[in-house]
């Protein structure tokens, strides 16, 4: 793992476009050597792939699998809701008292006087929980924000409107399911089949909540359905039709998991998957496996990794597939790690800081799950 995160700092110091095309002779070497796939994550995957990538492929070297950036793509799926007659005035209200020292002091003292904790947070489009955050705080302190603004002569029009008020509910509570998977997308040592199960699971809840919002049922969104309760019964239906267009777009930016459904049930499931649903090359080692009671109890007992690590040398086959999908990690949360521990780092504070010495600060801060080997 350091010299995976080591060679990403190197190749920081070049464009993405370039570094993808010099190592792609390296990529397709490993994967003439183990046999195994190799997936290519990018910001734009297929833009960046680069044409020697693409023509190692189609010589036969190896399969190549382009992968969108995961958070990424869920944060793109985000902006389908298009809700910007409520972003528009939520994010000018805000503004409007954050941007003015009197008012922000104002508004600060108002808050004090009604006991809350907390204030209005700044809107920043490039942050991903940003959009979640601001709105539950302007739904949690909606009475405050409009006293205030009619005391300033700025009254919000949009509060006395029972459809506007009932967007707003709606987006607080999609919003905060939506940062609730980017949470678990997120974090150290994950591997592409956890975040398979994530985005799947999360399409069976819109699914879930589509054929709910249709009934007029609001459970899964308190938000709404306390403001439903206070004012008249909502028109459900608009709900359900921008559930249905989220969920869309989840299917179509998430494309690349449908292909990896088999492999990932393999690798999950080897003791309850059906081997006539398999590839030929895989179905003689599964049944073998699936009669063989102390792999069955190891496999119980132990992770999956430690499980194939220790698989035995009869199951070529099922080893190949368990490391191409192992080398499948978070590569995007490692990288954003990496560039938070060097900006703590790298203050004025420091008299002297070289890039060596930089460097070995980041590897050490990178590989803190890594035990040493003291009497090797």
């Amino acid at each position: 793992m350091a010299n995976r995160v080591a060679g990403c700092i190197q190749a920081l110091k070049k464009t993405q476009l370039a570094t993808m095309q010099n190592s792609s002779s390296d990529l397709a070497l490993v994967g003439r050597i183990t046999g195994r796939r190799v997936a290519v994550p990018a910001s734009d995957a297929n833009c960046f792939a680069g044409s020697k990538l693409k023509r190692c492929s189609a010589n036969g070297g190896c399969d190549f699998w382009t992968f969108h950036c995961i958070l990424h793509q869920e944060a793109l799926c985000c902006k389908s809701l298009k809700m910007d007659n409520v972003m528009k005035v939520v994010i000018q209200t805000v503004n409007f008292i954050r941007s003015r020292s009197l008012n922000h002091c104002q508004f600060d003292s108002l808050l004090r006087e009604k006991d809350h904790i907390y204030g209005l947070p700044y809107h920043t489009e490039v942050r991903w929980f940003s959009r979640g955050a601001v709105l539950r705080r302007f739904f949690d302190l909606r009475e405050e924000i409009e006293q205030f603004m009619e005391e300033k002569g700025k009254p919000v029009l949009e509060f006395n409107s029972a459809e506007w008020m009932q967007d707003l509910a709606f987006m607080v509570d999609v919003t905060e399911h939506l940062n609730n998977l980017n949470k678990q997308l997120q974090g150290r040592n994950k591997v592409v089949t956890q975040y398979y199960d994530s985005i799947r699971s999360f399409k069976l809840k819109l699914s879930l909540w589509e054929t709910q919002l249709a009934g007029g049922d609001a459970a899964h969104f308190p938000c709404l359905k306390n403001v439903c309760a206070t004012q008249h019964v909502a028109d459900m239906k608009r709900f359900k039709d921008k559930i249905t267009g989220l969920l869309r777009e989840f299917e179509q930016l998430f494309q690349i998991f449908g292909e990896l459904e088999k492999d990932v049930s393999v690798f999950c499931s080897l003791f309850t998957v059906n081997p006539s649903d398999l590839p030929v090359s895989i179905q003689l080692e599964i049944i073998d496996l699936q009669c063989d009671s102390d792999m069955k109890g190891k496999f119980a007992a132990a992770g999956l990794d430690t499980f194939y690590q220790n698989l035995l040398p009869g199951y070529p086959n099922l080893t190949a597939l368990a490391a191409k999908l192992l080398c499948m990690f978070g590569t995007t949360y490692l990288c954003e790690q990496v560039f938070s521990v060097m900006s703590i780092n790298k203050t004025k504070l420091r008299s002297r800081l070289t890039h060596k010495h930089l460097n070995h600060i980041l590897k050490l801060a990178a590989t803190q799950d890594v035990t040493p080997d003291i009497d090797a």
